[in-house]
């Protein structure tokens, strides 16, 4: 996290135009949110409350990754980064088409929905948690594949300059609604309202801090639950409000279209 916040201030000097002091800061803090979540005190709690392990889920998928994507950061990574690296390394990659295929594949609405939502699913099997609270290398993968999928699935909905989401403003409204914070909230309420402890490695942990285990994980859900869905609906609001801009702009031109091919 350090080296991209030193790479991104990097690649922002050596900008030609100005670059927005807001996205600097969006990014920074999103590195700051993965941080949060990984190498604080959450993740030494994750592995005994559910609860506090949902917020590490959180933290990634739906702070950390939007914060990022609003930082825009390709262009101030790419530009941060040695001469060397950029000629050797990152031209020669960007140029390739097996990965400029594979990038057009994942940020398609239905993969990047898929691989998110699905993922998201998939890691809460009990068997599949529990194994991941046993080992830790199934740990880091479950949280490498939060937090690059979501960044994808972001992607989509935000645009990622200097490219474009690929869907839409009028298309994004439906798609935060129903792959983000329907899906939210149909696992967040599993979680919630299930009256037996779905995931063993929390049979005992709980406890020790005053909550039984089922309570915790019905805390746990409601974190995903309130905690997504407020920042599911707040991105669906403000695509409803940039696409009303957009069609005002549209009807704006298409009068001025009309008035000059009428005027003498």
């Amino acid at each position: 996290m350090a080296l991209a916040a030193l790479v991104y201030a990097a690649g922002v000097r050596r900008m030609r135009r100005r670059w927005p002091v807001w996205r600097t800061i969006l990014f920074l803090a999103g590195l700051f949110a993965v941080l949060l979540a990984l190498v604080s005190g959450i993740d030494l709690l994750a592995t005994q409350l559910f609860s506090v392990h949902m917020v590490q889920h959180m933290l990634l998928t739906v702070v950390a990754a939007p914060l990022i994507t609003l930082g825009a950061p390709i262009r101030p990574l790419l530009r941060g980064l040695p001469d060397v690296v950029r000629v050797r390394v990152v031209r020669p990659l960007a140029r390739a088409r097996w990965l400029r295929a594979l990038v057009h594949l994942v940020r398609h609405p239905l993969v990047a929905g898929l691989l998110y939502v699905g993922g998201l699913y998939a890691w809460h099997l009990p068997a599949l948690y529990d194994a991941a609270l046993a080992d830790e290398r199934i740990h880091v993968a479950e949280h490498a594949w939060f937090l690059v999928t979501a960044l994808v699935f972001w992607s989509v909905v935000i645009d990622p300059e200097p490219f474009r989401g690929t869907l839409g403003y009028a298309a994004r409204l439906p798609y935060l609604l129903v792959a983000g914070a329907a899906q939210n909230t149909v696992l967040g309420g599993i979680l919630s309202f299930s009256s037996r402890l779905l995931y063993q490695s929390y049979a005992r942990g709980p406890e020790r801090f005053g909550v039984d285990p089922l309570t915790d994980q019905r805390i746990g859900g409601a974190v995903m639950w309130v905690t997504g869905d407020l920042i599911f609906l707040a991105a669906a609001s403000v695509s409803f409000f940039l696409w009303l801009e957009q069609e005002e702009a549209q009807q704006l031109r298409r009068e001025q279209r009309e008035r000059a091919l009428r005027s003498p």
